[in-house]
């Protein structure tokens, strides 16, 4: 029976089997849930008590990932229409810290780019050329909502959401 155990203990590390989470493992949500959706340009992530994590702060992050259409004018008048590389909008948390052992994760949401961004992702033919936004074409593609305790390099996976949007 030792023997049985030795070896399982030192061939599951090798195979891969066992990979570490870096949080807390009695980590559960008390109350609310963990989700988001879209709604137009923004997104949306509730309220939710998650307990468990002793003392451990911890940071939450929602990224979302834009995109729009941007015309380049020139001083003629001329028209070339350019699709804008993508832009982010991260909206954070600051550090939460524990109270009783449970961390209350606040409501958190987007703000879609401003013109100005898109604009400056753009890239028309040359310098005498003005780019534009055009109205009505931002749209939010997707989102990213992580968790990440403090002490930690990457989220904590149990708590990580990623969406797409519909146009």
């Amino acid at each position: 029976m030792k023997r049985f155990a030795l070896i399982t203990v030192t061939i599951i590390p090798i195979l891969g089997f066992a990979s570490a989470q870096c949080g807390p493992s009695g980590a559960h949500i008390q109350t609310g849930e963990e989700n988001c959706s879209c709604s137009g340009t923004t997104a949306n992530c509730d309220t939710f008590q998650l307990c468990g994590v002793g003392n451990r702060n911890a940071n939450v992050l929602l990224t979302g990932s834009y995109s729009a259409t941007v015309d380049c004018r020139n001083k003629g008048g001329n028209v070339v229409t350019v699709k804008a590389q993508g832009v982010t909008s991260s909206s954070s948390t600051g550090s939460l810290q524990p109270r009783n052992g449970c961390l209350t994760v606040p409501k958190l949401s987007t703000t879609t780019p401003t013109a100005s961004q898109f604009e400056k992702m753009a890239t028309c033919p040359n310098g005498n050329w003005t780019p534009i936004l055009r109205p009505g074409t931002t749209s939010l593609d997707s989102y990213t909502y992580t968790l990440t305790f403090a002490g930690c390099s990457s989220p904590y996976d149990p708590l990580t959401l990623t969406g797409s949007c519909p146009a």
